[in-house]
């Protein structure tokens, strides 16, 4: 058996919020236990605010940053970890990182970034430049970028689910609905009369359609969320960037494990990810989405085959224990077994 490594792992994990069962770190931390590793986890942020006479995080930062970064250094001297895992380079800076780097030499550093246009945040960058490894969410032009910078190892790694919580509900009528999109507001705010925002926007003005975070409706977090997805018929998964490599947000991979039929925006080689006619549909433009989606809703066998294919192969090749297992394998050796591999 593998000796069990010691992973300290950074994120933000908002402790103080519902929506924490849903996050990507709790599912990394789910992941990385069950494999048989000791993690100690460190939340940034709450640490920061914690350590700062005001609530504000602008104010946190500026006042209570130092205090977070020497609670973080002594943590890691104390642990003496074979890698450190950073979730979040949200609050943390390049000068952050290097004193981890000097209080645990030799350790493995690895960066993580689910964010699109890395390009535009340059803090970002000089984070990722000090670790040994980035793993992102995407290939293509935003993998690239981080290497250019002079990142020694950049590889694509999916976002996770867990079927622990995240499966079909039966679930209250309050839920059920056609179609559903969940997201923040400024989804149908920011670039207006691109084709995601027209889709949205024409979305809201249906009544068999529900956008949670915008028109009148609010926000579902908690267990709540998952309820609203068993409870549509089929979800819309689009990104702001849809033209890059295995690109997708976290709200695909939420809508195929909770077994909604999902519509999704096609990007670069999808198919590597999930099959299109097998586990979802992809769709091209505005009204080919709408085409499917009234066809769908007309033949409910058809939908619900798919959409149980989906949550299963979510389940199977995506929960949080084997994609945890791959970031360890590009990790020892270089690259991983998927289908989906791709390391620069």
């Amino acid at each position: 058996m593998q000796k069990a490594k010691r992973i300290f792992l950074i994120a933000d994990f908002n402790d103080e919020s519902p929506k924490s069962i849903r996050m990507q770190p709790r599912m990394w931390l789910k992941g990385l236990m069950r494999l048989g590793h000791d993690v100690q986890r460190f939340s940034y942020r709450n640490t920061m605010l914690q350590s700062s006479p005001f609530p504000s995080k602008r104010m946190a930062r500026y006042f209570a940053k130092k205090r977070a970064d020497a609670i973080l250094i002594e943590q890691i001297k104390r642990y003496y970890p074979d890698i450190v895992l950073i979730l979040s380079m949200k609050y943390l800076d390049d000068k952050t990182v290097r004193s981890v780097r000097c209080a645990a030499p030799g350790t493995a550093i690895i960066s993580r970034d689910d964010d699109p246009y890395p390009n535009k945040n340059p803090a970002r960058l000089a984070i990722a430049r000090e670790t040994d490894i980035v793993i992102t969410t995407s290939g293509g032009k935003f993998l690239q970028t981080y290497k250019d910078v002079g990142v020694p190892c950049c590889a694509f790694i999916p976002n996770m689910c867990d079927p622990d919580i995240q499966y079909k509900y039966n679930v209250e009528e309050k839920w059920k609905t056609d179609i559903l999109f969940t997201g923040k507001a400024e989804h149908t705010r920011l670039d207006r009369n691109n084709e995601r925002y027209n889709l949205i926007s024409q979305l809201g003005r249906m009544p068999n359609a529900r956008i949670y975070g915008e028109f009148g409706i609010p926000r579902v977090e908690g267990m709540d969320l998952f309820y609203a997805i068993s409870g549509a018929k089929i979800g819309l998964s689009i990104n702001t960037a849809n033209d890059v490599h295995l690109y997708h947000s976290d709200r695909l991979i939420n809508y195929l494990s909770c077994g909604t039929f999902v519509l999704a925006k096609r990007v670069p080689d999808s198919d590597l990810l999930f099959e299109d006619g097998k586990h979802l549909r992809y769709f091209d433009t505005y009204n080919e989405f709408f085409e499917l989606a009234d066809w769908y809703l007309k033949h409910d066998e058809e939908r619900e085959k798919i959409a149980i294919a989906g949550m299963q192969k979510a389940h199977t090749d995506f929960n949080c224990v084997k994609i945890a297992g791959y970031m360890l394998d590009i990790i020892e050796k270089g690259t991983c077994d998927a289908p989906w591999a791709y390391v620069i």
